[in-house]
């Protein structure tokens, strides 16, 4: 490739990054839609292998996507919402539990003095307080009714989330082909080969993790739920979704179900049930969930996963988050392919020398 030819992909690629920064706010559904076809794609390749029409096969997809979608509205968020107004109603006992149980036992263990009396006024605080901050949900709607333009933009972009993705999903295959065919012809077999391995490891990660997280989520509900902790819903299902970085969920949410069951029950047994349950989660995602549904793919190293949704989210906002994973996993890959050529390069290989050529 000419150095003219780089220089042009270089201004190409600027170019539609400037672009992406300053359409931001009006890209959100359109990632989003791009991600829900993504993901749904390789279900409507099965089904049409069953010589169903590409139609059909959308159809089918899209209309249980829609109701697993609203299923999910429907049934986990009141919930959660429940959860979330108990964990707030509940917040000064586990406070208080803090100050006069835990403080104490920290200070006696190490000598240190902690502040308890700032604890103790930051207690009767939330406890005269609590009730306005249970009803922040309602004071955030009233506030977005009040705004008008808001809504409408709002309830715009929601609408088009589906669209976006019934219309992405019927021309997936032909959007992949019709890029393909404009990609330089000296360039297209290298881009091809790296287009695919990003797949590979993009959907390694979101199909195969999702599904992970989804099922740690659930069992820790359950298995929480079968212990009798108030906060079962909100404890699980948020250890299942920070579980894409390995033992961060199972640490945080036994630490927090550790604290919820001391305030609640206060005895050694339903301490050792809580600990049971994230040993069978833990226990289930090494030896079944992992091996089954992420398998021997590639998948993005925890640290750059959390790296890309930050800076994704700092650059562009929610877009950013969105497009996070995608862009980490290409990067991935084009890293990876620089340093195959790195190391099969005569400067690696010094004075000549050959370079590496596994």
């Amino acid at each position: 490739m000419s150095t003219t030819h780089r220089w042009q992909l270089l201004a190409i690629a600027l170019l539609a990054g400037a672009a992406i920064y300053l359409l931001a706010p009006i890209l959100t559904p359109f990632a989003v839609g791009a991600l829900l076809a993504y993901l749904s794609d390789p279900l409507v390749d099965r089904i049409e292998r069953l010589r169903v029409s590409r139609n059909v096969a959308v159809s089918i997809v899209f209309i249980l996507l829609v109701l697993g979608l609203l299923a999910i509205l429907l049934l986990l968020l009141p919930l959660v919402e429940r959860q979330i107004s108990r964990f707030i109603e509940r917040l000064p006992a586990y406070l208080e539990w803090g100050s006069n149980t835990l403080l104490p036992w920290i200070e006696a263990q190490t000598g240190l003095e902690l502040g308890t009396l700032e604890f103790s006024n930051l207690v009767s605080l939330l406890k005269s307080h609590w009730q306005q901050a249970g009803g922040m949900a309602a004071v955030v709607l009233q506030n977005l009714s009040k705004s008008g333009m808001t809504a409408v933009l709002w309830l715009t972009n929601l609408l088009l989330i589906p669209v976006v993705t019934f219309y992405l999903l019927a021309d997936w295959d032909r959007l992949l082909e019709n890029v393909r065919s404009l990609i330089p012809r000296d360039m297209e077999p290298t881009v091809s080969r790296l287009a695919r391995e990003a797949d590979q490891v993009l959907s390694g990660f979101l199909r195969g993790q999702l599904g992970v997280m989804l099922s740690l989520g659930a069992i820790y509900a359950v298995g929480l739920t079968l212990v009798g902790l108030e906060l079962a819903l909100l404890i699980g299902f948020m250890a299942g979704v920070i579980s894409f970085v390995p033992y961060l969920g199972a640490i945080v949410g036994f630490g927090a179900g550790m604290v919820a069951a001391l305030v609640q029950f206060g005895d050694w047994w339903h301490l050792a049930l809580v600990a049971l349950v994230f040993g069978v989660g833990q226990l289930a995602e090494s030896f079944l969930l992992t091996p089954w549904l992420v398998g021997g793919r590639i998948r993005l190293h925890p640290v750059a996963v959390i790296f890309a949704v930050m800076a994704g989210g700092h650059l562009f906002g929610f877009l950013g988050v969105l497009i996070a994973l995608p862009v980490a996993a290409v990067v991935m890959v084009l890293v990876r392919y620089a340093h195959e050529r790195y190391t099969g390069s005569s400067l690696y290989a010094g004075q000549g020398g050959q370079g590496r050529r596994d």
